[in-house]
């Protein structure tokens, strides 16, 4: 099912993920979802692409990587 706002998505990313990282999972997950029919597989592609743009911190916060 796709997520029409940030605000409906996994406590995981809303309690983890700055508000566009949010942005970023939200958008890969619809297109994955629609495009393969699998929750699974759709949330597995919406993590990979918040890790294009994000990382982990030393503190363990998910920050913009630096290019």
């Amino acid at each position: 099912m796709p997520y029409k706002q940030i605000t409906q998505l996994p406590e995981s990313v809303k309690n983890n993920l700055p508000k566009h990282a949010q942005e970023i999972y939200k958008e890969a997950f619809n297109s994955a979802e629609e495009q393969y029919g699998e929750e699974d597989r759709a949330h597995r592609v919406a993590w990979g692409a918040v890790e294009n743009k994000y990382e982990k911190n030393d503190k363990g916060d998910w920050v913009e990587k630096k290019e």
